[in-house]
């Protein structure tokens, strides 16, 4: 591995706009990218193996993609009609239809950044659009508050349940950070059927995958919602004892990550030791970093990472 100091590190990789940057630190250190520890990317430390399930898939990319079997099964794990699902090309696409679809809407901070991106014009009288839990904060929402898109991407992994059950709003999902797969690209629309069928004409035909659809059904039938969530607020306690240890004051999280704030430099510290974690700059948090839960072989080593001198 490279050694770099973290003064180098903090101006050759400064902060982005979105995590998952394990592939540049592992260039940037000449290592591989599987040796870099990526908890700016919060995914689920529990998925089942997509590799290994999408290798018995690799026939699906000789056909063109049908999304009509793999729709149907997600539904059906949901709890809701077909016609009110639409798969999209991650959580990205399915906010990118849904912003052009309503074109004005109202985003409260701190809030995910791709929400403005996709609107075209911002108001204070604009339908709301919410991530549940928050994203940056980790708190779920109150059972009060509406929303006319709520983004759902890490409810599941935060409740052990699919949806909060609105239906008087949109739903964004992202299987991508469920099934710890960002480089499959799976997403998903949950609203009124007349909503779903503006939506799919506005999509680009074969818009997802088939070695995306072709996976799905096996990753569905490993899931375990109930499980995931509770082995998950176990670890995320393991975590954020783990900071205190240190003298950091992570703050009180719901969702598969925790934020620190008062971080001064160590992200590039973690990031000199192939721990890379996400500078909260771009949700206006300065001075914070947001680091996911990872398993537990993960905070054996982020705890061997703290425990190096500066």
């Amino acid at each position: 591995m490279r050694d770099v100091t973290p003064v180098e590190m903090a101006s050759l990789l400064p902060p982005g706009a979105h995590g998952g940057e394990g592939a540049r630190l592992a260039a940037l250190l000449h290592v591989a990218p599987d040796e870099v520890l990526d908890l700016s990317a919060s995914l689920n430390p529990f998925a089942p193996d997509v590799v290994g399930r999408a290798a018995a898939c690799l026939p699906e990319l000789r056909r063109y993609p049908d999304a009509s079997a793999a729709t149907a099964l997600l539904a059906d794990a949901i709890g809701v009609g077909r016609e009110r699902v639409l798969l999209t090309n991650g959580g990205a696409e399915a906010i990118a239809l849904l912003g052009a679809d309503m074109g004005v809407g109202r985003v409260d901070d701190p809030e995910f950044s791709l929400y403005r991106r996709h609107l075209g014009a911002l108001s204070d009288d604009g339908p709301r659009w919410r991530s549940n839990p928050n994203n940056p904060t980790g708190l779920l929402a109150d059972r009060t508050e509406r929303a006319a898109v709520w983004d759902e991407a890490f409810y599941p992994l935060a409740t052990g349940t699919w949806t909060r059950g609105d239906t008087d709003c949109a739903v964004v999902g992202s299987l991508t950070k469920l099934f710890a797969c960002p480089g499959l690209r799976l997403g998903y629309v949950v609203a009124d059927d007349d909503l779903i069928a503006r939506l799919a004409r506005r999509q680009p035909a074969w818009s997802v995958n088939g070695l995306a659809l072709g996976v799905l059904p096996d990753l569905l039938a490993a899931t375990d919602l109930v499980r995931w969530a509770r082995d998950l607020t176990k670890l995320r306690d393991e975590l954020a004892a783990l900071l205190r240890s240190h003298g950091w004051r992570p703050l009180r999280s719901e969702a598969s990550w925790l934020l620190v704030p008062g971080a001064g430099d160590l992200r590039s510290r973690l990031a000199c030791r192939g721990v890379l974690v996400r500078d909260c700059a771009s949700f206006g948090l300065l001075d914070t970093v947001r680091i996911a839960v990872p398993g537990v072989a993960g905070i054996d080593r982020l705890a061997t990472a703290l425990s190096e001198p500066a």
